[in-house]
């Protein structure tokens, strides 16, 4: 029995070791590209429903959590059937890589919004800076088995954070500070999937 787990084991170790060498086709740009719609519509609705978010940071923490949440839903789902059909006997192991190496950023924006809202609320409009931040630190986390291209969205997302954070006041919770950066940056990612070459010839 001993000797079983240890087989085990050993074939486990190799499967992550192999998934970890391979690039993940689990994203579809297709998909990624309706998230990016999802951003600009949620930006269009907060432009005509709360012209002063300042004033009413849960409603505008309400419009931009249930996109995100929507985004990841869509795109989680679409992800975990695209990856059993095109990385099937790996799909297990890559499936658990892609979300080892963006769940810490996921976290890191949930407590640091939680943090901002409850105990530095007079600083709450630093909240969009910094998820498009984390964002992009989860792009570069990920990067390692995406194509090389990717690392353009990464910077996007990092840099649009940064013009963000350097307004300085309440104008940070513009609709379009978020629409923008994210609708851009999201199609941005699905243009680097679609025409990566062996990305292209999945789709095709």
């Amino acid at each position: 029995m001993k000797d079983l787990n240890k087989a085990l084991g050993d074939i486990h170790s190799i499967r992550r070791q192999m998934a970890n060498a391979t690039e993940f086709h689990g994203y579809g740009p297709a998909t990624l590209a309706t998230t990016a719609l999802f951003a600009l519509l949620a930006g269009v609705i907060q432009r005509f429903t709360l012209p002063d978010p300042a004033s009413h940071i849960a409603s505008y923490l309400w419009i931009w959590i249930s996109t995100a949440v929507l985004s990841a839903a869509l795109a989680g789902t679409q992800m975990y059937t695209r990856t059993r059909r095109i990385h099937s006997t790996m799909s297990n192991e890559m499936l658990s890589m892609a979300v080892e190496q963006f769940l810490p950023s996921v976290g890191a924006g949930l407590l640091l919004t939680i943090v901002l809202v409850q105990f530095a609320p007079s600083v709450a409009w630093m909240l969009p800076g910094t998820w498009q931040i984390i964002f992009g630190l989860g792009v570069f986390s990920s990067c390692r088995f995406l194509p090389r291209p990717m690392i353009a969205a990464g910077v996007w997302y990092l840099l649009a954070g940064l013009s963000c954070i350097a307004i300085g006041d309440w104008r940070a919770l513009s609709p379009w500070a978020m629409a923008i950066p994210y609708g851009v940056g999201q199609l941005l990612v699905a243009a680097v999937l679609r025409f990566n070459t062996s990305e292209a010839a999945d789709e095709a």
